[in-house]
């Protein structure tokens, strides 16, 4: 064989050497980047408030229960409940965590939400939502909550969770809500203000915010929420659709939630022999992880007895306390503020999480 014929058929064995290993490498990059693909995690947007409440939430990012159900989580931050039900709704967000409202039930009642969790609790055992009075009222004689009557009252909107708490606090206290004026200022922010600066007389908050208030000298505790109305506060909601096309996703979303919730009560609700609230193992793993929502322009030693303070009862496994959401519901129904049609029956989904008592 002459030597250019060898040459030539080296150089044809050389291409075709580069060439196997140039395919080999893209059957295994298209491999690898299908596999990718795959495995790529699902994009969810969950709606909340920088509330202790939504705890369980921080805690399922911070510690990657999420991630490890494959979800690629988001948290979106609103400054009162009804806007979350609406994102929602409207498919702007797919998970929320909130308090009931008479608009969160107008909206499940047309189908548009599905309850499938709890959120907080009122427990007498545990800090709940509290009363609080202006400095200028207290002054003036609003020393306790049967003094209510002809004073005003700072809520987000009317049919809110505030507007709930107030109406069954009056009722059961001998107050008449007629003779209280009732001002409807659209977010919590708006209310602390109009609270500390007299221009309104009352307000109901989360123990987080009421405690520091009465602590700094802006306002004074005159009662407990709990102590009149213990009730399930909120839930944890999704849209019909996401139930009905999506199931897949919303039972990863509850596991990872339910390990936040256990996590939030070993961290923050433990108690000794005695039902005294005590620092667990795993208290300080907790704080840190909701500073950085909560209080996160504080320093941690400030902002974690505020947390601390702030930390709510919330139901084993996030159990929903079904039959005080029907009788929220027909609250609403009765002073009009809900659709005599809303059907809890209809937008309570037990089958992610067993209902409270089960």
């Amino acid at each position: 064989m002459r030597s250019h014929d060898l040459m030539r058929g080296a150089m044809q064995a050389t291409r075709r050497s580069v060439l196997a290993v140039a395919l080999g490498a893209a059957v295994i990059g298209a491999s690898v980047l299908g596999a990718g693909a795959a495995n790529a995690a699902e994009k969810i947007n969950i709606a909340a408030l920088t509330f202790v409440s939504s705890s369980p939430l921080f805690i399922a990012k911070e510690k990657g229960y999420f991630a490890d159900e494959g979800l690629d989580a988001e948290i979106t931050f609103f400054r009162s409940a009804q806007p979350v039900a609406v994102a929602i709704a409207s498919g702007d967000a797919d998970f929320g965590v909130t308090a009931f409202t008479g608009g969160f039930f107008n909206l499940a009642g047309k189908g548009a939400l599905k309850v499938i969790g709890a959120q907080l609790h009122e427990d007498v055992g545990y800090d709940g939502s509290a009363i609080l009075a202006s400095n200028k009222a207290f002054e003036a004689g609003l020393t306790s909550v049967d003094k209510l009557g002809g004073h005003s009252f700072a809520l987000s909107q009317v049919g809110s969770s505030f507007h709930y708490m107030i109406g069954n606090v009056a009722e059961k206290a001998g107050v008449d809500i007629e003779s209280m004026e009732l001002k409807p200022l659209q977010s919590v922010p708006n209310m602390i203000g109009a609270l500390k600066s007299g221009q309104v007389d009352s307000m109901i908050i989360v123990p987080h915010i009421a405690k520091p208030l009465a602590n700094a000298g802006a306002a004074h505790i005159i009662g407990w929420v709990k102590d009149y109305v213990p009730y399930q506060v909120g839930g944890l909601f999704t849209s019909a659709r996401n139930v009905e096309e999506r199931r897949d996703v919303v039972e990863k979303f509850v596991r990872a939630y339910q390990k936040g919730v256990a996590d939030y009560r070993a961290g923050l609700l433990a108690t000794d022999g005695d039902g005294k609230l005590v620092k667990s193992d795993t208290t300080d793993e907790i704080l840190e992880i909701v500073h950085k929502y909560v209080y996160s322009d504080d320093p941690a030693e400030k902002a974690y007895p505020k947390i601390r303070n702030g930390a709510m009862f919330i139901t084993e496994e996030g159990k929903l306390d079904v039959d005080d959401v029907k009788a929220q519901v027909k609250w609403y129904q009765d002073r009009g503020y809900v659709s005599a049609d809303a059907n809890p029956d209809e937008f309570i989904d037990t089958s992610f999480i067993a209902p409270l008592g089960q």
